[in-house]
């Protein structure tokens, strides 16, 4: 389920690699190794509650959302992003995230939101509490109530379990089932995002499924 949209129809660029090979028992104490990223998200998490507030202001006023705050807010969503791939969101690497709010190009995991040199003032007042809600209904369905990566019970935890148990006997990590949960999380980080007044661009109900985004795989045909 893939689309032909240009790159311009895509602020939010979420890219994966499958590493191989994985331990087959690593993912049994990654809750213990991910702590102190959690604890550390945890009150970077509140930062960017506080800074998406002020860029609501800023956009209300100017149409822009500061630079300084928007690249903290992107660095915040990137770093999450690594500890859910490392850990029981995805489960795909064992390179342990770095402590980092910058981009890691070098990390299996990688998300890219382009700047907006102009956002709505109209959007910014309905985005977050009204636009969202059909995209949250259907996020709780996949995410249930996971945080940094911890299991929740939502579709993606399940499908992760799965991949662990089937990595434990076999040493390998399902294709298909990596480029499901892949696309799931492509999915709830363009919500994040969009939620997060980073883009106007309203996220599609439409699971791109795999490590590449749909117009990167067509051009590497």
């Amino acid at each position: 389920m893939t689309s032909m949209a240009g790159p311009s129809e895509r602020p939010v660029r979420v890219t994966a690699r499958l590493d191989a090979p994985l331990s087959r028992w690593l993912w049994l104490v990654k809750w213990i190794l991910i702590i102190p990223h959690c604890v550390v998200l945890f009150f970077l998490w509140i930062a960017f509650s506080v800074v998406s507030v002020i860029a609501f202001f800023a956009i209300l006023f100017t149409e822009r959302y500061p630079r300084a705050l928007f690249d903290f807010n992107v660095g915040v969503l990137r770093w999450s992003w690594r500890v859910t791939y490392y850990s029981y969101g995805a489960l795909a690497t064992d390179r342990y995230p770095p402590f980092s709010l910058g981009e890691e190009p070098d990390y299996p995991a990688r998300l890219d939101i382009a700047y907006p040199e102009r956002l709505s003032r109209g959007l910014v007042l309905v985005k977050w509490w009204l636009l969202v809600i059909p995209q949250y209904i259907v996020l709780g369905f996949f995410v249930g109530g996971r945080h940094f990566g911890w299991w929740s019970g939502g579709l993606i935890s399940v499908l992760v379990l799965f991949a662990a148990v089937v990595l434990a006997f076999t040493g390998k990590y399902p294709r298909d089932l990596f480029d499901l949960v892949t696309g799931l999380n492509r999915w709830v980080l363009r919500v994040a995002a969009y939620a997060a007044l980073m883009t106007d661009a309203y996220p599609p109900f439409r699971l791109d499924m795999g490590g590449t985004e749909p117009d990167d795989a067509l051009r590497m045909r």
